[in-house]
């Protein structure tokens, strides 16, 4: 029989035991506790010594309460460099509930008087140490198997280790972040930041300088408003200027020749969630009136009136993820992106974006203002749906998928913007560009003596231009699905923009409606401008390619087929021959350049006769030609025009590394060519 009463004894004396342990604890530790703070802190500056050649003090360091730290006079130094932190106080307490299940979280968080440096300068950055581990320089074993590793959990774990170890009340004062990039100097300094019940608040005055004759100073105060629980993993707040109405972003436009800004800006996180190995983190970003300026985008500033991002990620056992379920809208459209990197073991990239049934006025008044500025005044009724479809594998380059889908109710154009697309069917004055200047007007009429109606150009050249330029123009419209899937493969691999895909449509429209310069806005308006010349069917094919053959460079100040048959061959276009024609069609994509295909002797060299056969036999496979039509076929042609005297000056000054350098543009092209085969007519 169990002694009920026995047991009883025995569990009030065990019980005793372990109080008494956990008071003896208790007092140990608060006798020790300075002691152990100070070895742990001796502990950090040893490693930062060590590890990064930086020198970590704490001039005082004590327990002020039951759970508090102070912490005065806390800097770091890297050797021969700028002080990376310097910091007056620190005031911190934790939280001892957490603490016994080693679980540390913070309860309250000081700081006054303090700042961080990022110094670069000719001696180099304060802070290249500490971008680094020590273990990054000890060699990896590359065996090529997938990381086991959960993307999820590690990313789980590393969020909730951060925001659980911000604490819910907060206060800092007198804070700045300085960032010296040798004569330029940018200050964000925090006058104060408080967190408290939830409620976050802050001012940040923002100054940036110059140090050259001509620097001009920058000065804003910069507001931070809404409210935060690092615990729960939610946060709503808001970004806004207090003095003009406008963030200005310092430092970009003369570091990167970037000009940014934005009235406001929100960012929420509502969720961090881990279920079944999968975590979801999602929330929603906006901005009004978010403002870039860059060369490369467009020569005008461009201003989304109003953006807003309604994100979920999903990060899983080995892939990240934008879902499907997020939703970007900016102005009156809204589109539903999906991104997807997954690793081994077969490593992945899908993208894909849907636009939802959208009016089509609604879409053309959307449009960033300064990035399609030949929309401006567009109107048109009817409404259109979209989807693209991405996939790369890169064990499986070949198998890219690449699919543009547009469905359309209803779809007209009923006003023209700036670009009037119809001009193509009648008589217009077309202007040469040149590095953004004028060169000369043209007329693309029969006023013109070296206009040329396509009926009088030689079959000979419009066969030759259209293999070389777009084989299949007169049944696309306007881009070749699998002209975009070989040169996206080709840049991949490169890893650079090695190859284009551009069509004659896509030509015709950047000569005529576009300017010549090279950015993102031009590229953008060209694709849109092309699809409704091509979709509406405004101008037919062979007025479309009439107009091409008699605008387009084909030498030095030599405009159009009349001007180009002259000027290398002194006879009309009517007459030239096949070999002819094939030495202006590859003269085409570099025609001020044509002198470096000739030798001193003045006769082509042999690597553009391998070319012309190389397309030769390339038009016979597409029947584009019959074999007895390249009977006496040549690269021995003559050159009678004025072009001869361009010959001749470059046989006798021009240096061989240029000449060198366009052999191997040729025979890219070529290359090019042999590749376009699989491209068929249908």
């Amino acid at each position: 029989m169990i002694d009920l009463v026995r047991i009883k004894r025995i569990f009030i004396t065990l019980v005793k035991i372990a109080g008494v342990f956990l008071l003896l604890g208790i007092i140990a530790f608060f006798s020790l506790r300075n002691m152990l703070l100070q070895k742990a802190i001796a502990k950090i500056s040893h490693k930062v010594k060590t590890d990064y050649a930086a020198t970590f003090m704490v001039q005082q360091a004590s327990f002020t309460g039951i759970s508090s730290v102070q912490l005065t006079g806390v800097s770091l130094v890297p050797a021969n460099h700028d002080s990376i932190l310097r910091v007056a106080n620190i005031e911190t307490s934790i939280k001892l509930g957490y603490a016994l299940f080693l679980d540390f979280r913070l309860g309250n968080l000081t700081v006054n008087d303090g700042f961080v440096n990022l110094v670069s300068d000719e001696r180099g950055r304060n802070f290249d140490a500490f971008l680094h581990s020590k273990d990054s320089a000890a060699p990896k074993t590359t065996d090529n198997k997938p990381s086991t590793r959960n993307l999820a959990k590690t990313a789980y774990k590393l969020i909730s280790k951060v925001l659980n170890f911000i604490p819910g009340d907060v206060r800092i004062n007198q804070v700045a972040l300085n960032i010296v990039d040798h004569k330029q100097q940018v200050s964000f300094s925090m006058q104060q930041l408080v967190l408290d019940d939830e409620q976050l608040e802050s001012v940040i005055n923002v100054s940036s300088f110059k140090d050259t004759l001509v620097g001009e100073n920058f000065n804003q105060s910069w507001h931070i408003k809404g409210t935060a629980n690092p615990q729960k993993k939610k946060v709503d707040v808001q970004f806004y200027n207090t003095d003009t109405g406008h963030v200005q972003l310092p430092y970009l436009q003369d570091k990167f020749n970037l000009i940014a800004g934005f009235d406001s800006i929100r960012l929420k996180l509502d969720e961090v969630e881990l279920d079944n190995d999968e975590l979801n983190i999602k929330g929603l970003a906006s901005t009004t009136n978010f403002m870039v300026n860059h060369p490369k985008i467009s020569s005008k500033d461009v201003v989304i009136e109003k953006a807003e991002f309604n994100y979920v990620f999903v990060v899983g056992n080995n892939f990240v993820s934008l879902d499907s379920a997020s939703t970007v809208r900016f102005n009156k459209v809204n589109f539903h992106p999906f991104i997807k990197y997954q690793r081994g073991p077969d490593t992945t990239y899908q993208f894909n974006v849907i636009i939802e049934k959208t009016s089509a006025q609604d879409f053309i008044s959307s449009l960033p203002e300064g990035l399609f500025t030949h929309f401006k005044g567009m109107e048109a009724e009817g409404t259109f749906s979209y989807r693209l479809d991405f996939l790369y594998n890169e064990n499986k380059p070949r198998d890219l998928i690449f699919d543009s889908r547009l469905e359309k109710e209803g779809l007209r154009i009923t006003k023209y913007g700036e670009a009037n697309l119809s001009k193509l069917n009648g008589d217009f004055m077309y202007q040469a560009m040149e590095n953004g200047r004028v060169q000369r007007n043209i007329d693309v009429s029969y006023a013109n003596p070296n206009f040329v109606p396509l009926d009088q150009i030689s079959p000979l050249l419009k066969k030759s231009v259209l293999t070389t330029e777009d084989p299949s123009f007169f049944y696309h419209r306007g881009f070749i699905d699998e002209a975009f899937r070989q040169s996206i493969i080709k840049n991949i691999r490169k890893r650079k923009f090695a190859r284009g895909a551009s069509t004659i449509s896509m030509q015709l429209v950047k000569n005529v409606f576009l300017t010549r310069e090279k950015t993102l806005s031009r590229k953008l308006e060209e694709i849109l401008l092309v699809y409704i010349l091509e979709n509406n069917r405004l101008s037919s094919k062979e007025r479309m390619f009439e107009v091409y053959l008699n605008i387009i460079e084909w030498g030095p100040n030599v405009y159009g087929v009349g001007e180009a048959a002259r000027f290398y061959f002194g006879k009309s276009p009517s007459e030239l021959t096949l070999s002819e024609s094939m030495y202006l069609a590859i003269i085409i994509p570099s025609p001020k350049k044509f002198m470096w295909r000739f030798g001193k002797d003045g006769e082509l060299k042999d690597h553009v006769g391998r070319h012309f056969h190389s397309l030769a036999g390339l038009m016979i496979r597409r029947n584009v030609l019959m074999q007895e039509d390249t009977m006496g076929l040549t690269h021995h042609i003559k050159i009678s025009g004025p072009a001869k005297g361009f010959i001749k000056i470059s046989a006798d000054t021009l240096v061989n590394d240029s000449i060198m350098l366009d052999e191997n543009r040729s025979e890219e092209h070529t290359s090019e060519l042999q590749s376009l085969a699989c491209i068929s007519y249908a």
